[in-house]
């Protein structure tokens, strides 16, 4: 996983943060709502590869091993 995946992903947290707080404050909570689920969405895709690789590592690992 690079260093740059995981300033995407904090950058989104932020983005996602600042947006439901003036979101939250102009009395829109759903929408609030619907942009963090936005981001959660966001970001598990970019994860969702690396996970897969993560996942065929420990595969392979155990079948070396066994």
């Amino acid at each position: 996983m690079s260093v740059a995946l995981l300033f995407k992903m904090a950058a989104v947290g932020i983005l996602v943060m600042i947006l439901g707080q003036v979101l939250k404050n102009s009395g829109k909570e759903e929408y609030s709502f619907f942009i963090g689920l936005a981001g959660l969405i966001l970001v598990l895709s970019w994860l969702v590869p690396h996970i897969s690789d993560l996942f065929e590592t420990i595969e392979n690992l155990f079948q070396l091993g066994g």
